[in-house]
């Protein structure tokens, strides 16, 4: 990776922006006072209230910090199936005694005034899920000397990131938790991802700008064996999930561990787009009926959602997760880092201990 980015965290953990919540600026600030980066999540939030979390997170630490943006999505061509996905929640509206939301309720996730805080009040890093900004936007950021990273899915999508002029790409393989921030949602590629590791490989053949790994990372020796892959830094998100200083849903990090919620899969139930969570009564009974519609469902099942939090139910609820969900630890986000550095410490001094290939006791 670039020098001046790597300057800016000195170990190559960078904490995942999972918007909805748990990207609060006490956990941001930890992780990045630990030497990762820490991240905020811009999504689903109001121009203003994303520039107050920033001002926040800048009263916690003097550290570098990043942001995250969504972009805009294209028109939905499903209005019918939005229209039946609704028929289909309507026992879940008597059942939490609510209404649902209005799936009209816009597009662009107040793109354009964020992008607008973010010039006229930089930070050190912005990062931008589903879809690839223009040369100008990426220009404009490092005009005022913020670094710019893009995630890709594909190969081919790290060329478009490249394109773009990034600083580097997040290759978020298909064990990650969470949206999957493809460029293009396809439903005839449902189920098609690419795991993190032959994910970094094909990207890092692909580009020459520095990759950064994502995906079901939860171990230190995990972290070494993307860099070992090619990639430059590791980002983990449901690894700080469970930390106090996460903001996630009580239930949420009970959720992670819990027997009762063994698995994950890529549902469209809550948003229409494809996101890893674990497999509840709502994902089972709503999953295969749900849309390509984002974000339309997302809007639709947002009331749903909250009064499923509210009455402590979270078979109602979004409970996103990684493949390795189960290996969640309760620590401070601090000391979360230092452990995962621990490891990784010791897998590459593992690593370089092994006789070269060949070169053993005969």
């Amino acid at each position: 990776m670039s020098s001046a980015l790597t300057d800016l965290f000195p170990h190559p953990i960078v904490q995942a922006p999972m918007a909805g919540g748990p990207s609060v600026p006490g956990l941001a600030a930890a992780v990045s006072d630990a030497g990762g980066l820490g991240f905020l999540a811009a999504g689903y939030k109001t121009a203003d209230g994303m520039y107050q979390e920033i001002k926040q997170l800048r009263g916690l630490t003097g550290r570098p910090f990043g942001v995250n943006v969504f972009m805009p999505q294209p028109e939905s061509a499903e209005t019918g199936a939005v229209d039946l996905y609704a028929q289909q929640l309507a026992g879940e509206t008597g059942w939490y005694d609510t209404e649902l939301g209005d799936p009209e309720n816009g597009r662009d996730d107040g793109y354009d005034a964020k992008l607008a805080v973010l010039l006229d009040d930089p930070v050190p890093v912005v990062s931008f899920h589903f879809g690839v900004p223009a040369r100008e936007v990426v220009d404009s950021l490092h005009r005022v000397g913020t670094f710019v990273l893009v995630t890709a899915t594909t190969a081919e999508e790290a060329l478009a990131v490249d394109r773009s002029g990034a600083d580097a790409v997040i290759a978020q393989g298909v064990e990650a938790g969470g949206h999957q921030g493809t460029h293009r949602d396809l439903p005839e590629n449902d189920g098609a991802g690419t795991g993190v590791l032959p994910l970094v490989a094909q990207v890092r053949e692909a580009v020459d700008i520095p990759v950064i790994a994502a995906g079901g990372i939860m171990r230190g020796s995990q972290i070494a064996a993307v860099l070992a892959a090619g990639a430059s830094a590791a980002q983990l998100g449901t690894a700080f999930l469970a930390t106090p200083e996460s903001g996630a849903h009580a239930l949420h990090k009970q959720a992670l561990t819990d027997p009762v919620l063994p698995r994950t899969e890529l549902t469209r139930a809550f948003s229409g787009r494809p996101a890893r969570g674990l497999v509840n009564r709502f994902v089972r009974e709503h999953g295969p009926y749900a849309p390509a519609a984002y974000p339309e469902v997302h809007h639709l099942t947002s009331p749903l959602r909250k009064a499923a939090a509210k009455a402590g139910d979270a078979q109602g609820m979004a409970l996103w997760a990684g493949q390795g969900h189960r290996m969640a630890r309760e620590l401070p986000a601090g000391r979360l880092v230092e452990v995962l550095m621990t490891e990784f410490d010791a897998a590459r001094a593992a690593l370089s201990a092994r006789p070269a290939a060949g070169g053993g006791a005969r």
